[in-house]
């Protein structure tokens, strides 16, 4: 039987891919490539050994989902798709809401059609919305300040609400914090369409010229420089997070969350400063006004992710750093996707 990665040519999912396939896994890969690249397919298929079937379907082509299952032997799926930038969401929240919201109905009910009844969800830490009470644990109150993250929150719900009303449903919520960095082999990274929303690509591009600087919002928060300070974790840590939630969700029913984090918060400033010292170059920035609904200090307590997945973030900023400087070289020199 075979795992479903819907986004699987995304960011998170290539990696999860790569780390499912080299565990011995097999995968079917959804994407509908908005914002994600088709040649990172092949990159998958190099570093994950293995062949697999590739599906450009929307999660909202409701026929495209179930011809995938008809034709599949799908045992569980790996949810990645959706729409993910915060500041997107609030020009465009109708988008938001029938992509994440939408599509995930559609996909939860083909799934039970089909009698697959085990998803791992990519959520977020948004759901904990502005709270300044951290570390945020995931019995911590919830709240949104932006459409993309009421999406996220609405989709928990439903997977809760999906889990209590049949008890055949298991559906592990992975709440992520603030993923960075790159695949060893510089092969995947975090490559967005356009100008980046994530702090790591944005210094990135500034660090090979493609930008004139990096905005830093607001230096005068409650933090030891002044910036705002988030739980940073490498992408590999957290697609081997999937892994264990796939595991998790194999012999487990009903729904739970788990935060995904290092349960340590790092600024922007120190973020520069490590990847300066992992590039060898100096990243011209501005302060900038703080933007509407950022709050100080963002962090995980990963206690629950140790506790029932038996998993914790093993690498540090300054190899999240240097492998994603491996990935922006690499592009530069021609190797790019």
């Amino acid at each position: 039987m075979a795992i479903l990665v819907t986004g699987g040519a995304g960011y998170i999912g290539s990696h999860t891919c790569v780390e499912l396939l080299q565990a011995g896994e097999d995968i079917v890969l959804l994407d509908n490539f908005s914002n994600a690249k088709p040649q990172v397919v092949n990159r998958i298929k190099e570093l994950g050994g293995r062949d697999f079937p590739l599906y450009a379907v929307d999660i909202l082509h409701r026929e495209g989902l179930e011809k995938i299952f008809a034709r599949e032997d799908i045992e569980a799926v790996i949810h990645f798709a959706g729409l993910k930038a915060v500041g997107e969401s609030v020009k465009i929240p109708l988008d938001y809401y029938q992509n994440n919201v939408s599509g995930t109905i559609n996909l939860c009910q083909v799934m039970a059609r089909a009698g697959c009844k085990k998803i791992v969800f990519s959520s977020s830490a948004t759901v904990y919305g502005n709270s300044t009470d951290v570390p945020f644990r995931e019995d911590s109150p919830l709240s949104t300040t932006n459409p993309y993250g009421s999406t996220k929150r609405m989709v928990e719900d439903i997977l809760r609400d999906l889990c209590a009303s049949d008890p055949e449903w298991s559906a592990c919520l992975l709440r992520y914090f603030n993923p960075i960095g790159a695949h060893k082999s510089g092969l995947l990274g975090e490559d967005p369409n356009g100008i980046p929303n994530n702090l790591l690509p944005y210094i990135a591009k500034v660090a090979v010229g493609q930008l004139e600087q990096l905005n830093v919002f607001g230096n005068d928060y409650d933090t030891p420089d002044g910036t705002g300070v988030r739980d940073y974790l490498h992408v590999v840590d957290l697609a081997i997070g999937h892994l264990k939630a796939l595991d998790y969700v194999r012999t487990h029913k009903g729904a739970e969350a788990i935060n995904l984090g290092t349960g340590r918060g790092y600024s922007v400033l120190e973020v520069v400063k490590a990847f300066e010292k992992a590039s060898g170059v100096t990243i011209p920035y501005r302060i900038a006004p703080r933007r509407p609904g950022d709050i100080a200090t963002c962090y995980a307590d990963p206690s629950k992710a140790k506790k029932l997945l038996g998993w914790e973030a093993t690498r540090s900023l300054e190899e999240m750093c240097a492998d994603a400087w491996n990935f922006t070289r690499r592009q530069q020199l021609g190797d790019s996707l």
